[in-house]
């Protein structure tokens, strides 16, 4: 750990071309969290232990993205037993959440970005339990020994990434937040700026203290009490969680959902997430079509995608939320039968315009779509270890640097805002609509992938809020479909439709097709900085291959 300490970089980077890890493998969205994962992974430790080590860190390093103040999805495939299962640590609103907490006094909804600053927005954090959950069936190394790479940085500082000072300087708003203006601070007052050490001696006590008495430690006593001191006197928007609220929550293991795609065995998370289904749904949508026929970057492949996307989240728009709450129709909404059927609403030559919800079969109740308005405060990390155990973890506080409020040294989530503002429409239940003990509709993805041998593949994931289905179902059809390594396929320009119009990465290959897009029916839009965050790794010959997305500040490290 000395050497993370001296050194920036002293990474094992695995650049193109270089020969595959052997043994072990972590990709993830920070240098020094790929470090401390990678140094549980040496020491024998399982994939799940390295990405506690790794969360524990993304808390310090990448505040804006994730941290114990937020929740998290986790997929596991033991090879040992050949299952996988996947483990639920999202947020769940406080006793004190109401249908209209979120509407102004006419009963409208409020303006999305003022719901989001102060206690209102906050939701129970799941991450901590979560890990512990899984790190009871799955860790190998002691659980106190994780937390030694995060406590060291902690107390004796980190640089600040380009990603972190650049998005404090583009968000004033956020930036003059007390506590955000607080630690970000200069002594002079300005903001830090990139390659600053900065120190966090309450984060170092609060893994301390979570190291030595585990998930209670966080939940229950002073933590849980200056999470609750902190959402009820926030400088704005207090809200009304309880020390309750935090003794009560339970992280669950849950069934992932799985299907198979030409020779491919795909699993992803299962509700209260949206993501998995979705991703599954756009690639059944799209497997009628030839592989030469989704090629990236071409008029066939980006029409084709766009309307399974469209499909698809017509589908994610209706009927997904927590299943705890709602009857989400999983297998329909997966059933063969019933995404053939969907796929011949695509015309190859025309673009169909919004897509409306199918009638899956085991559709027990009718909902109305939500408003949810997702945002990209969200990490992702893929991991294989010695054993060819496998994690695929994303990780979340929602909006940039969540509530914008913090307690002990860490960011609190404002996870509610991803519920939907409104309770009703149209005489209809909203699936995704607030109330206690609900956890908020999710786009998350954490996807595993295994061969037509049977063994594991590709294990992916990304942020980006409801993006994150594209992100990561591009990425497949990319790797699937056109054999692109993992280097070049999370390089690719990113194509997005969410039923609404076609937005394009801005790249020369996508821009060139615009024309005939518009000439398709569609409403075209270009972005020049998409936030995906895609962390691959992919199972080869002699070992592993990995890759971390360009457009943010991750590596891919292993032995």
């Amino acid at each position: 750990m000395k050497r993370l300490l001296a050194l920036l970089f002293a990474f094992t980077l695995l650049p193109a071309g270089a020969a595959p890890a052997k043994h072990h493998m972590i990709a993830a969205a920070n240098p020094y969290a790929a470090e401390a994962g990678l140094e549980m992974l040496r020491q024998g430790g399982s994939a799940v232990d390295a990405a506690i080590a790794a969360q524990m860190v993304l808390t310090l390093v990448e505040p804006e993205s994730s941290g114990i103040g937020g929740g998290a999805f986790m997929l596991v495939f033991d090879p040992k037993t050949g299952k996988v299962t996947s483990f639920d640590g999202r947020e769940t609103a406080p006793t004190s959440a109401t249908p209209g907490m979120f509407l102004d006094a006419a009963g409208n909804p409020r303006p999305h970005r003022d719901a989001i600053p102060g206690g209102l927005s906050v939701g129970v954090p799941g991450a901590v339990a979560m890990l512990e959950l899984a790190h009871k069936k799955y860790g190998k190394l002691a659980w106190a020994k994780l937390f030694e790479p995060a406590i060291q940085l902690a107390e004796n500082g980190f640089p600040v990434t380009k990603k972190l000072a650049r998005l404090l300087a583009a968000n004033p708003d956020i930036a003059a937040m007390p506590d955000i203006k607080r630690y970000f601070a200069r002594p002079d007052g300005t903001l830090v700026k990139a390659g600053d050490r900065l120190k966090n001696p309450d984060l170092a006590a609060t893994f301390r203290a979570i190291a030595k008495g585990g998930a209670r430690a966080f939940y229950t006593g002073a933590i849980a009490q200056a999470i609750v001191d902190k959402v009820h006197n926030g400088s704005i928007q207090p809200g009304g969680m309880t020390l309750k609220d935090l003794a009560r929550y339970r992280a669950v293991e849950r069934a992932p959902v799985c299907t198979i795609y030409r020779v491919y065995k795909l699993c992803s998370m299962a509700p209260p997430s949206s993501g998995g289904i979705a991703v599954l749904q756009i690639l059944k949508l799209v497997e009628r079509f030839s592989s030469p026929q989704l090629a990236p970057n071409t008029l066939d492949g980006v029409h084709l995608f766009a309307q399974a996307s469209r499909l698809a989240f017509a589908d994610r728009g209706r009927y997904v939320g927590d299943p705890a709450f709602v009857a989400v129709p999983v297998k329909g909404l997966l059933d063969p039968t019933y995404l053939k059927d969907r796929s011949r609403l695509i015309n190859a030559t025309s673009d169909m315009g919004e897509a409306s919800p199918g009638t899956p079969p085991h559709t027990r109740a009718d909902f109305a779509p939500p408003d949810t308005k997702e945002r990209e405060g969200t990490s992702h990390m893929s991991i294989v270890d010695d054993a060819g155990r496998v994690v695929s973890m994303t990780t979340t506080v929602e909006f940039l640097l969540g509530s914008e409020m913090m307690a002990k040294g860490f960011i609190l989530n404002n996870q509610l805002t991803d519920f939907s503002f409104v309770a009703v429409k149209d005489g209809k239940m909203v699936a995704n609509a607030p109330a206690p003990g609900k956890r908020p509709l999710s786009s998350m993805a954490p996807t595993i992938v295994f061969g037509k041998d049977g063994k594991f593949l590709i294990a992916v994931g990304s942020p980006g809020g409801p993006a994150i289905i594209d992100y990561v179902a591009g990425t497949l059809v990319a790797m699937l479909d056109g054999g692109l390594d993992p280097a070049r396929a999370v390089a690719l320009p990113h194509v997005l439709n969410m039923n609404g119009p076609l937005v394009l990465e801005q790249n020369p290959a996508l821009t060139a097709l615009v024309p005939r897009l518009t000439a398709k029916g569609y409403e075209v839009r270009t972005l020049q900085n998409e936030s995906s965050g895609l962390h691959v790794i992919e199972r080869v010959p002699g070992g592993y291959i990995g890759a971390a997305d360009p457009r943010r500040e991750g590596v891919a490290v292993g032995d």
